[in-house]
């Protein structure tokens, strides 16, 4: 069995130029997940930051998709589409 398959949780992060605040929302959402003994991962659905949100967001630990699709709706969408287990909306 692989690690993700071992996953509980999604917490999903929709995520446009966020980099002011990303770093500390990642950080949170993982200390709950060890708080809680919670085998879960973060993932961001970015919409096509440009001010290094991806970037902050893999060094923080998070996995990050891509939407190319404009839209606060797509990117909870495609989220969704891409968590590897249960969802917990975060944003």
């Amino acid at each position: 069995m692989d690690q993700n398959e071992k996953l509980e949780l999604t917490i999903l992060m929709p995520c446009l130029n966020e980099a002011e605040t990303l770093e500390i929302c990642i950080k949170k959402a993982k200390k709950s997940l060890e708080k809680n003994h919670i085998n879960g991962e973060v993932l961001i659905a970015d919409n096509g930051s440009t001010d290094g949100s991806q970037e902050i967001a893999r060094r923080n630990g998070a996995r990050v998709i891509d939407v190319p699709r404009k839209g606060y709706g797509s990117a909870l969408i495609e989220g969704t589409k891409s968590a590897l287990r249960k969802i917990l909306y975060y944003g």
